[in-house]
Order: structure tokens, then C-alpha cells, then sequence
């Protein structure tokens, strides 16, 4: 007989307790699904709500060999964590979803553009450097990018000249060159244990110069059935050759020239996909959980077109929190704020993000520039 996956006798560890966390424990909840969270942070946004949370560090073997040892199934919300402890327990008996050693090829950039390059997937050149001085040999203008550690935009650096170089880093990365693109576009695919793959609509993304960041996304993205299809399909090969159970994000570039390049994975819940909890008729959350539970995959229709925006610290503020303007942009008809529990902001922290519906892309475009220019995330101090 299957074993359940609801109730208290089932235990989810999760490592990592984030927005990303506290979101999958929000979508847990509708089916008892009970979750345990491990982060080094105390007051992490999965604090007060997992049925159960663990302070420690999610790259020391023992913390992880510990956390791990009464749970019946381990993921994770982000990929920086002790692979070898899950090796270990994936060894005793333990499910981990996402599989260790897809972790491990995701979390290093070089090991992720090799992937593609041997599975004849789409993706910019690149070359494998070691440090600053291999950088500086490169053709200008190329793309400097930290191949583990980087995260929210953080270890990418494009290098235009070369006294951009002076602010790039000194430590093992890729040169990749730097493509013309028109679009920045992602999607999100599932996989469970059976092997059933489901996908979601295509978005655009609109980036934030300085930080790298997410400023706007957009849900369906304009591009052609063609592009949308296309997508899908690389996302779908994807996810079949690495093999994964789980969500995975997919990024691309779309040229000039209408192709699709792939930019960069991610084998968890992702920031392109926060506005599938009200748009689509399964959130990536649930889906999520649906897939490394091996469950039926839910329906990923789009329902209702919308836009999310990013909370993120503004430049100057740093201390306890505020919300300025989040009553008005409450008083919008389709408007969804979620706010992630971080109690301090400091620039570029990414705070919440809200989700904006409408019956037309046009309507959604308009309400989305009222939010972005009503809220700001400042300090009280």
C-alpha cells in the first residue's frame, strides 16, 4: 500500500526557509502536508509557520545528516546546501527531490553550461575561467558570471570595458559572450517520479539595471505560439535528460533573430513564477509539492493575465521595516500583496511581491505602473 503523504505521520524536510519555503508551506497547508524546515537564520520567513523549524547551517554534513535522519522525504528551496549529507541519506533509504547530484550540476554554472553543451541544448558560448587574470584575457564584451554562490543577481557582471573588470571577480567562473537579445523570458516545468511532465505558460521579464533583479513580470508573455511552443519543448528535454523529479525554472534569452537561448535553471520554486498563485489554475507551489510527492500534476492553464512586481529595498533604508503605500495599492480591485516576513529591509532585499490580475494584458500594464509608483519598501528608523 502507498504510504501516505498527508497527516502527522508524514514528514517533508525542507532545506532552506525563505519566501520560497514559506510559500510551499502556504500550499502545504490546503493538504495537511506537514513541513520541516532547516535555515541558519531564526527569524527566516518559515520560522513561525513550519509545523516544525531547525536553526543551522544548511552546508555542514552533520546539520544536514541530523535534520534529515526522521524525515521521510527532503527538497529543497535553494540550492546551497550540503549535497554529500543528501547523498547519504538518499543512500539509507531517505527520497530527496531534486537528486543530489542534479543539484550539484545546477548550483555550479560551469557544470550547468557543460550540461547544455553536451546534450546539444541552446545556450550562449562560454569558456571555463579560473580567476581575474583569465577574465582579463577575454574578448570584450562578454558576460562575467561567479559559476557557485551568486544568487539574486548577485555574481553577474557584464563587462562592456575593461575597467569593468575592476568591480568583477577574482575566483572560478564563465566568460560568456555577451548576446543582443530582445527579451528575457522563463518558464516552469514539472516532473514527477512516473515520469509525467507538465509546463507553464511562458513570461516575460522585465530586469532592474543596477541590481540585476526582477522589476516586472508578465503573464503570457507576447511573443508568437511558435516561441511558446518552443519553450516548452526545450524546457520538457531539459528536465527529461537531467532526469529531475521536481519543478524546475527555465530562463532564455530570445535573439534578435527569434531563437531561444537558454540563460540559466533553477530546480526549485522560482521568482518567475509567484504570479501562477493567482493566475494559473495549480501555483508552482503546489505543483511543486505534487511532483516530488509523485502525485497527479496539476492543470497549469493560464486563468487570468497578470503581472507580479518585486518588494525590494529601497537604496538608503536599512533597519525595521515599512510597507509605505501598501493600504492604497490594497484598495485596487486584483491586486495581491504578499509579504514575506523579513522584518528588516536593506537595499535590494527582496521583501514580497505583489501579484496584479486583469482581463487584459492592457489593463494589467496599467494598474501594474500605478503599484510600482505607490509602494515603496523603506525603514522605520
Amino acid at each position: 500500500m502507498k504510504q501516505r503523504w498527508y497527516g502527522n505521520q508524514y514528514k517533508l524536510g525542507v532545506l532552506g526557509g525563505g519566501q520560497l519555503g514559506r510559500m510551499m508551506i502556504q500550499a502545504a497547508n490546503s493538504y495537511d502536508i506537514q513541513i520541516h524546515c532547516l535555515d541558519p537564520d531564526p527569524h527566516a520567513p518559515c520560522a513561525p509557520i513550519a509545523h516544525s523549524f531547525t536553526c543551522g547551517s544548511l552546508t555542514d554534513y552533520d546539520t544536514v545528516m541530523r535534520f534529515g535522519q526522521d524525515k521521510d522525504l527532503l527538497t529543497v528551496e535553494i540550492e546551497n546546501v550540503n549535497t554529500e549529507a543528501l547523498k547519504a541519506l538518499q543512500a539509507s533509504g531517505k527520497k530527496v527531490f531534486p537528486q543530489p547530484n542534479i543539484l550539484e550540476i545546477i548550483k555550479d554554472k560551469g557544470l550547468q553550461k557543460q550540461f547544455y553543451e553536451s546534450n546539444n541544448l541552446p545556450t550562449a558560448p562560454f569558456q571555463l575561467i579560473s580567476d581575474l587574470n583569465e577574465a582579463k584575457m577575454q574578448k570584450i564584451p562578454f558576460v562575467h558570471k561567479l559559476r557557485t554562490g551568486g544568487y539574486d543577481g548577485k555574481g553577474v557582471q557584464v563587462i562592456r570595458e575593461i575597467k569593468d573588470l575592476d568591480k568583477s571577480f577574482d575566483a572560478p567562473s564563465i566568460a560568456e559572450q555577451l548576446i543582443p537579445f530582445k527579451k528575457e523570458l522563463s518558464t516552469i516545468v514539472a516532473r514527477n517520479e512516473l515520469g509525467e511532465i507538465s509546463v507553464f505558460p511562458l513570461v516575460e521579464c522585465e530586469f532592474e539595471a543596477e541590481a540585476n533583479l526582477v522589476s516586472f513580470l508578465f503573464s503570457p508573455a507576447d511573443v508568437s505560439s511558435d516561441i511558446e511552443k518552443s519553450a516548452a519543448e526545450i524546457a520538457t528535454m531539459i528536465i527529461e535528460k537531467l532526469g529531475m523529479v521536481g519543478i524546475l525554472a527555465v530562463e532564455y534569452f530570445l535573439t534578435e533573430e527569434n531563437t531561444l537561448l537558454i540563460n540559466e535553471i533553477a530546480p526549485r520554486p522560482h521568482n518567475s513564477g509567484h504570479h501562477t498563485i493567482e493566475c494559473c489554475t495549480v501555483s508552482q507551489f503546489e505543483q511543486h509539492l505534487r511532483s516530488i510527492l509523485n502525485l497527479p500534476l496539476g492543470d497549469t492553464m493560464l486563468i487570468k493575465a497578470g503581472a507580479m512586481i518585486n518588494l525590494v529595498g529601497e537604496k538608503g533604508f536599512e533597519g525595521p521595516v515599512e510597507y509605505s503605500g501598501l493600504e492604497e495599492v490594497m484598495k485596487l480591485s486584483g491586486v495581491f500583496p504578499h509579504i514575506y516576513a523579513k522584518q528588516v529591509t536593506k537595499p535590494f532585499r527582496k521583501m514580497g511581491h505583489v501579484t496584479i490580475t486583469g482581463e487584459s494584458m492592457d489593463e494589467v500594464r496599467v494598474k501594474a505602473e500605478k503599484v510600482k509608483k505607490s509602494i515603496r519598501v523603506v525603514s522605520l528608523s
